[in-house]
């Protein structure tokens, strides 16, 4: 008998796996994905908006495991499994997503914030950012908009002909919402982290460095965009407006002011001439005999006479006009921009000129302030106010008149001809429409809440 030794087949024994390499892995592969959903979602809007090519691509990508889906201006943050389920929404949820955080960064809403509150400034920058993107109407960012949204946003454009991040946080504030209804919308329009938003002042890419670098890409971008004139969709008409608003020159009021001193010799010592070398020297050759004393007088800039026209016509606000009011005042009346003797007339005149108040002390002013009222509330004409300056200096009224600051809303009938002195026109607007002056006027545009802050201050 033919004896057989059958073995027992014995099972393959699987490899070890390391669990940390394993972990390595998995990460890799998530990051790659992550990396390549969002230069598909770069790209899809740079076929849609040739004009945001440079802003499109000014980021670098980086997972944050720990935190979600955002940007400091420099890099995009993401946690993976976050932007996955994102992702899995549809690829219009991450386009938006994308060029949320771009308009974030193209309109300054990192670097703006000032004394504003973080909370309601933030829920402002989304709903600027978003009304922006629904107004695209383009299938690449699409989503249809619940009843909500557009409730909100018709309610913010009753008050805004632009709805801008500052705009839209003055409208919020002056809605005295609720808590749950300040939730409801954050719930509605929050779509990134802007924890990242804040850096450090030491590091290399600083604040200051991101504006700088996101304020040029946004010129060029507005430049792009306006020459391209016909050929832009309607659609992103709504983009540009936001771009103008943001790439509008901004002014340090107190400085424009100070253009409109005038230099005057004035009995002072003039200490920045004065060499005490040369002083000591002559006391210690010849005992009580200084080689050189210093000057008795000294060139300085300062204001004498100035006229401040307010536009009284409907469209002023009281309480504005009493802040700017307060806020020039205050800049001419500094010790080193005005003289012992000064006229400063203060004229209100909507079509007619309705009251002539001349100002020549802080105490006068103070009275004045006490008891300021808004006269008029007629049409805009601005012809008849400079005709009466015109008669304050035949009259010898005005002997040294420097400068003449009008408060309007830009909407009114200008002069023809150059008066005999500078002329700048204040336009304080909630939104921006682009206002022609004649050639002859400087044009200077603050927001209501550049005054209201730089009064406090």
């Amino acid at each position: 008998m033919i004896r057989h030794n059958i073995q027992k087949e014995q099972p393959e024994t699987a490899p070890l796996i390391d669990p940390t390499r394993h972990r390595q892995l998995e990460e890799y592969t998530a990051v790659e994905l992550c990396v390549r959903i969002l230069q598909n979602a770069r790209n899809e809007l740079y076929l849609n908006m040739r004009f945001l090519d440079v802003a499109l691509s000014s980021f670098g990508f980086e997972a944050d495991y720990e935190g979600s889906l955002g940007t400091d201006g420099f890099v995009i943050y993401y946690q993976p499994d976050l932007l996955g389920a994102l992702y899995r929404r549809g690829r219009a949820t991450v386009n938006r997503a994308y060029l949320h955080m771009v308009l974030h960064c193209l309109f300054c809403h990192m670097d703006t914030r000032g004394s504003r509150s973080e909370d309601f400034w933030n829920l402002a920058c989304d709903i600027a950012v978003e009304s922006v993107i629904d107004g695209l109407y383009m299938k690449c960012v699409h989503v249809p908009k619940n009843l909500y949204r557009l409730d909100w946003y018709g309610r913010l454009k009753k008050k805004l002909e632009v709805l801008n991040a500052e705009g839209v946080y003055r409208a919020l504030q002056g809605m005295n919402l609720t808590e749950k209804q300040y939730l409801r919308l954050s719930e509605e329009f929050s779509v990134d982290n802007h924890s990242y938003w804040k850096l450090p002042d030491d590091a290399p890419k600083n604040s200051m460095v991101r504006q700088n670098q996101w304020d040029d890409r946004r010129e060029k971008m507005q430049t792009e965009m306006e020459t391209m004139g016909n050929q832009q969709d309607e659609e992103a008409k709504s983009l540009l407006e936001q771009v103008q608003v943001e790439n509008r020159e901004r002014y340090d009021y107190r400085r424009f002011l100070r253009k409109f001193s005038v230099l005057r010799e004035e009995m002072q010592v003039d200490v920045d001439t004065f060499d005490y070398g040369f002083y000591t020297y002559g006391l210690s050759l010849y005992g009580n005999m200084p080689l050189i004393e210093p000057l008795e007088s000294k060139e300085v800039s300062r204001i004498e006479d100035f006229v401040i026209v307010i536009d009284t016509s409907m469209s002023c606000s009281g309480d504005l006009v009493r802040r700017f009011l307060e806020e020039t005042y205050d800049v001419l009346c500094e010790s080193d921009c005005y003289f012992k003797k000064r006229n400063i007339h203060i004229i209100q005149c909507d079509e007619q000129v309705r009251e002539d108040r001349m100002i020549t002390n802080r105490e006068e002013m103070e009275r004045y302030m006490a008891d300021f009222t808004v006269i008029g509330n007629g049409g805009t004409d601005f012809r008849p106010a400079f005709e009466h300056v015109r008669e304050l200096i035949g009259r010898g009224e005005l002997h040294r008149l420097k400068g003449l600051l009008y408060f309007t809303d830009g909407e009114g009938i200008y002069p023809v001809k150059r008066p005999p002195y500078d002329t700048a026109f204040v336009f304080v607007k909630d939104q921006y429409t682009d206002i022609s002056v004649p050639a002859w006027a400087i044009k200077l545009i603050l927001e209501p809440d550049q005054i209201m802050e730089e009064h406090a201050v």
